[in-house]
């Protein structure tokens, strides 16, 4: 009976997040600028014309300005790393978690196997947090060699508008990375409990709709 309502809380959970991500899109396909994701992503490709026209003369700031983001994904790199190393010895302590996380537990299983689970499903989601960040570092460091091109160098796909994609390419790896992040919360509570995965979610998504909307939407 319990593991029923672990499955049921996951369940449920998930199903939350995708009806989230689904009212996202629909909404961002009636209004392109509903989310901050969609502006940001029309001012990278604004920014990365604006320097490839400037004929050198912001080659500096475009150099300073991606090494910023390289850096910032650099840190959440190495800080999904840890997670992983500390999720990892977590999983060698299954019997002995298991029954000290589920004090405040009052319907879910405390089966060390359901543990092994909930541990492996936690590290699944940091591992995609690395995987994703690392896939930013590695498309900023094509960006930061195309985006010094002169604009009447770069043609086809050294042109401004697929350098421009490329940028928006890490921006998506970028935002996968931090998406992965923010699911893990609703994961790590799962482990004291399934309603605390399933109240965590619902926290989780109303949090997210106030961060991806964007200022116009919010004016609106």
């Amino acid at each position: 009976m319990g593991i029923d309502i672990d499955v049921i809380a996951l369940l449920a959970s998930g199903l939350m997040l995708l009806a989230y991500y689904l009212f996202l899109m629909m909404r961002v396909k009636r209004d392109p600028n509903f989310t901050v994701h969609s502006v940001n992503q029309k001012a990278r490709a604004l920014w990365v014309m604006d320097v490839m026209r400037s004929q050198g003369k912001k080659d500096v700031m475009a150099v300073q300005t991606l090494r910023n983001f390289g850096m910032t994904a650099t840190f959440k790199a190495s800080s999904s790393i840890l997670l992983i190393l500390g999720t990892l010895t977590l999983s060698g302590q299954a019997e002995n978690m298991a029954r000290t996380w589920h004090v405040l537990d009052i319907a879910g299983s405390r089966a060390a196997d359901l543990w092994v689970v909930k541990i492996m499903c936690l590290l699944s989601v940091l591992l995609v947090a690395f995987f994703a960040f690392a896939m930013t570092l590695r498309l900023l460091n094509h960006v930061v060699f195309m985006v010094n091109l002169p604009e009447a160098d770069a043609q086809g796909s050294l042109s401004p508008q697929r350098v421009g994609q490329r940028l928006n390419s890490a921006g998506v790896f970028y935002t996968l990375g931090m998406r992965a992040f923010f699911v893990a919360v609703p994961l790590t509570f799962w482990l004291f409990g399934p309603l605390f995965l399933f109240l965590s979610t619902a926290g989780l998504i109303i949090a997210l709709y106030h961060l991806d909307r964007s200022p116009l939407a919010e004016n609106a």
